[in-house]
C-alpha cells in the first residue's frame, strides 16, 4: 500500500447487527466447542437469531497436528453441539482429503512445456 492510497489497514467497519458472545468449552483432551450467542448492541441476547456452534479438534499426521474446525450444524443446545461433533469432524476432514486430492489431480495434469514460465 503506498501513500496514496485513501483505505488504512484499520479502516474496519464493525457490523453491530451482526454481534455475538462466545463461550468456549473443551473436555481438555481432544474436543473444543464454541457456542456463539446473538446478542444486541447492547448486549442482552437476539432472540431473532439462532445460536451457532463451532467445533475444533486436531488429528495428528506424520508431519505434526492439523487443525481441524468446523460448523456443527443443526444444534440448538450444547448437548446437541457435543453430540453432532465427531459427525461434524468426520464430514470436515472427508471434504478437506478431497480438497488435497483435486489439488493433486490439477498439479499432476498440469502440462509443462520446456522453455514455458510457469
Amino acid at each position: 500500500m503506498n501513500g496514496t492510497d485513501s483505505a488504512k489497514i484499520t479502516d474496519i467497519k464493525v457490523n453491530k447487527d451482526n454481534l455475538y458472545k462466545e463461550e468456549t468449552f473443551t473436555d481438555l483432551t481432544f474436543a473444543t466447542v464454541r457456542c456463539l450467542t446473538p446478542v444486541k448492541i447492547d448486549g442482552a441476547v437476539d432472540e431473532n437469531r439462532e445460536r451457532v456452534f463451532t467445533g475444533m479438534t486436531q488429528l495428528m499426521s506424520p508431519k505434526g497436528p492439523i487443525p481441524v474446525q468446523c460448523v456443527i450444524e443443526g444444534a440448538k443446545t450444547l448437548s446437541e453441539a457435543l453430540d453432532k461433533l465427531p459427525a461434524a469432524i468426520d464430514k470436515t476432514v472427508k471434504a478437506m482429503i478431497e480438497e488435497a486430492k483435486e489439488i493433486q489431480r490439477q498439479e499432476a495434469s498440469r502440462i509443462i512445456i520446456p522453455g514455458q514460465e510457469e
